[in-house]
């Protein structure tokens, strides 16, 4: 039996030629299927009163959102159909983009769902979410051993 000799730099060069390989085949089309769908980018900070909800889902109208609030979470769906249109030295470029979307977010604290104020504008939904009074008067004690 005879020894070979291991080298792992030529194990390494192979998986990188593998790989460009892998990403030489796929069309643009196919590239952005890997991104999955739409999920709107979301912040939320809270104060003693309140939690705040802002969420960046332009090229919509107020219209195509469905905004449901629970206790404990916020629920933002809709469906999203962009379309964008350029014309450069007589060539028209056109991409278009839809699809259905879906984001539920965990809320910090519980809230008064019924008292919720929304705001809508320039592709930005901002969500005003006052907190249960329960909420609110709330003190844990910590047992530091």
């Amino acid at each position: 039996m005879a020894l070979i000799r291991w080298e792992p730099f030529r194990e390494i060069d192979s998986l990188q030629n593998e790989m460009n390989r892998l990403f030489e085949s796929l069309t643009p089309a196919s590239r952005s299927e890997w991104t999955g769908a739409f999920v709107p980018p979301a912040e939320m900070h809270e104060n003693g009163d309140a939690v705040y909800l802002k969420l960046e889902i332009p090229g919509m109208d107020a219209k195509d959102l469905d905004v449901q609030v629970t206790a404990e979470a916020v629920s933002i769906s809709g469906q999203r159909q962009a379309e964008t249109k350029t014309e450069e030295k007589g060539v028209t470029r056109s991409e278009f983009r839809y699809g259905k979307f879906q984001r539920v977010i965990p809320l910090p604290a519980r809230i008064q769902n019924d008292k919720v104020e929304a705001d809508y504008k320039n592709g930005i939904l901002m969500l005003t979410l006052p907190k249960a009074e329960a909420e609110k008067t709330k003190v844990v004690k910590v047992n530091l051993g």
